[in-house]
């Protein structure tokens, strides 16, 4: 296995010098397949190594060692073990199919810059793949610093629109102040254990006091809420739309968004030690979850419904993660995986089908035009919703059931979370799928169906987002049906035997579970029944659908806070002390030798007698300044 540990990373690197060297000279087609038949070649080692940790464990490889520093030492070393090698097959799997979209929704863009693309997300494949495949801290900050670089790029990939550009920049600034939360957790480690392995860290527990890992595990937090878009730091996602909607769907199905979930997934042993940080993580999702959920009621753009939808379901993730349902919050990151890179690549192929239009409200009436779009795009709001039997059922349930464990009151709130969901979703599904066309008359005459690089991967993503959920049949279905939990028991056994689970009676979760079901099946009901015969009308506005429609105006708020008083420090810096004062004294000092030059020049006005009396002068001061006072006196007085 060894052997085979360093291909999957290598698979997506080789691709991204190829493309990126050879961007201006090799063909479309070329570019293509080197960068598709990468991350495939990655799936299928990924595949093998899955298949191996499931039949003889996980296991360590080293490459060399990094950091070496007398006793202290970090090696880059690979560890794939139950939850690395299943997340390994969500990032190349569905890494794969976007590659392969990617061929046909880019075609129009020049082969050096369809070059770049490509290059691009195949590095962001690499990045992804070395931060869930490092084996300590630092090989995971490594990927999760690359992660960052590459959604900026591709977020900002048309850099000639000034938007874009601040929408990449924006991402990038927000990332880096989770970032140094992460950095100084991983340097609290260093203080404190000596290693950042975490095979020795979590060996080393015990030599942490409570207040240690309680920092850590809230610096690490921090980190997650920058890189996973959480309350506050979550603003760069809705705005990150602005790339090619398959990077999209890489961002918040496959690769980046995921990684602070894999973060404290990993660390789960630290975070079970740590009540108050997992009170913290739990309320911080369950207040992201329902907050994006009600900015996603308003939104008319179909990629920021989706957007703030994702970030509604990370919400549910940490939710799961704070409630100590490990299994759960990883269940959900797979699932989502599917249904949620479903939608934006749906999303894309209504936009491609649209020539570009993306406002919900200007389409209607698609289904007929669009049929596999359609029905696949239908399959993957039905799992988003928690509609049985399809995957985000099982996953969303099993977060909500810990979630009651935890507190009541929780799952009360995670229900109204739920809820929102599938009425946004079926509001967004009703308006571009149902009743009747509402574009022009030429976007009418060139409605068709994507071609088959791009309903491919349509069809695999619903086939899973159907049957995907089956690997986590709850215990209440049946004993012993949930296989993904017993597959990643050896990560999360550590701290399946310190928490305490109160799940409720068997009885009471089975009313819980109708329940909610019944309540989401009467709120699509009534989305669809409002939407489906829409029509655009002029209209203003007012109050709480205003507040929805400007995201609670909580940009304005940052902009109010933080960004223009920043601005405005700068504009100080700038104006009163870099001009006025340092380049004043700089450029004040040049221009007083400047003036002292002009005046010592009219000294040389080319007459000899001038010249002859300066001579004389100065050496009368030569001899004033080389005799003192008393050889002076001296003189005079033999002379007289």
């Amino acid at each position: 296995m060894s052997k085979l540990v360093f291909l999957v990373p290598l698979f997506p690197l080789i691709g991204f010098l190829a493309n990126g060297l050879g961007r201006r000279f090799l063909s479309k087609p070329a570019v293509s397949i080197i960068g598709c038949g990468a991350i495939l070649a990655s799936f299928v080692v990924s595949l093998v190594l899955f298949f191996d940790v499931k039949a003889n464990g996980g296991g360590t490889s080293t490459l060399f060692n990094f950091i070496s520093v007398d006793n202290f030492s970090i090696p880059f070393a690979f560890q794939v073990d139950q939850l690395s090698s299943l997340f390994l097959l969500i990032i190349t799997g569905i890494g794969f199919l976007i590659h392969l979209y990617s061929s046909a929704y880019m075609h129009e863009e020049e082969p050096q810059h369809f070059g770049r693309y490509f290059a691009y997300l195949n590095l962001f494949v690499f990045s992804m793949l070395l931060l869930v495949m490092g084996a300590n801290y630092v090989i995971m900050f490594i990927g999760w610093e690359g992660v960052g670089l590459c959604s900026y790029l591709l977020i900002g990939f048309w850099f000639k629109n000034t938007n874009y550009n601040y929408a990449a920049k924006k991402a990038f600034v927000m990332n880096r102040i989770g970032d140094l939360g992460f950095l100084l957790a991983v340097f609290w480690l260093i203080f404190r254990l000596g290693t950042v392995s975490y095979g020795d860290v979590f060996a080393n527990v015990s030599k942490l006091s409570t207040a240690d890992i309680t920092a850590v595990t809230t610096l690490l937090f921090i980190g997650a809420m920058g890189k996973s878009a959480q309350i506050p730091l979550y603003t760069w996602l809705p705005d990150a739309m602005a790339g090619p909607t398959p990077v999209s769907a890489l961002i918040h199905a496959a690769t980046m968004v995921t990684a602070g979930i894999y973060m404290i997934a990993r660390s789960n042993i630290l975070y079970t030690l740590a009540p108050a940080t997992q009170t913290l993580v739990a309320v911080t999702g369950l207040a992201t979850a329902v907050f994006a959920a009600t900015i996603a009621l308003k939104q008319n753009d179909i990629k920021k419904v989706l957007a703030y939808s994702t970030v509604s379901q990370l919400g549910y993730m940490f939710l799961g993660l704070g409630a100590g349902a490990y299994t759960g919050a990883v269940f959900h990151v797979m699932t989502h995986a599917f249904f949620k890179a479903l939608l934006f690549l749906g999303a894309g192929s209504v936009i491609h089908a649209m020539h570009h239009e993306q406002d919900i409200r200007k389409m209607g009436g698609l289904k007929k035009y669009l049929p596999i779009t359609h029905i696949t795009f239908l399959l993957a709001c039905l799992a988003i919703a928690g509609i049985p039997p399809f995957s985000g059922f099982f996953s969303k349930d099993e977060i909500l059931v810990a979630a009651y464990a935890k507190n009541p009151l929780f799952y009360y709130i995670g229900v109204a979370g739920a809820l929102m969901t599938a009425f946004y979703m079926f509001r967004l599904y009703t308006l571009t799928f149902l009743g009747n066309f509402r574009g022009t008359h030429e976007q009418e005459h060139h409605l068709h169906e994507s071609p088959w690089q791009m309903t491919f991967p349509l069809i695999v993503l619903a086939v899973l987002s159907v049957l995907g959920g089956f690997v986590g049949i709850p215990e209440l279905f049946a004993a012993n049906a949930h296989s993904l939990e017993h597959f990643l028991e050896p990560v999360f056994a550590g701290s399946n035997a310190v928490a305490e689970h109160h799940h409720p009676e068997a009885s009471q979760e089975w009313l819980m579970l109708a329940g909610s079901t019944a309540a989401i099946v009467i709120v699509i009901v009534l989305a669809v029944r409002l939407y489906k015969n829409y029509q655009p009308k002029e209209e203003t506005s007012a109050g709480l659908s205003k507040a929805l429609e400007n995201k609670w105006y909580v940009d304005e708020l940052y902009d109010a806070l933080i960004v223009n008083p920043l601005n405005a420090l700068a504009g100080f810096l700038k104006n009163v002390v870099e001009k006025s004062g340092i380049d004043g004294i700089v450029n004040g000092a040049g221009r007083l030798v400047g003036y002292g030059s002009r005046q010592l020049r009219l000294l040389q006005s080319g007459q000899v007698g001038n010249y002859i009396l300066v001579m004389v002068l100065a050496i009368v001061v030569f001899i004033l300044i080389w005799f003192n006072d008393a050889t002076i006196t001296r003189f005079f007085s033999k002379i007289f």
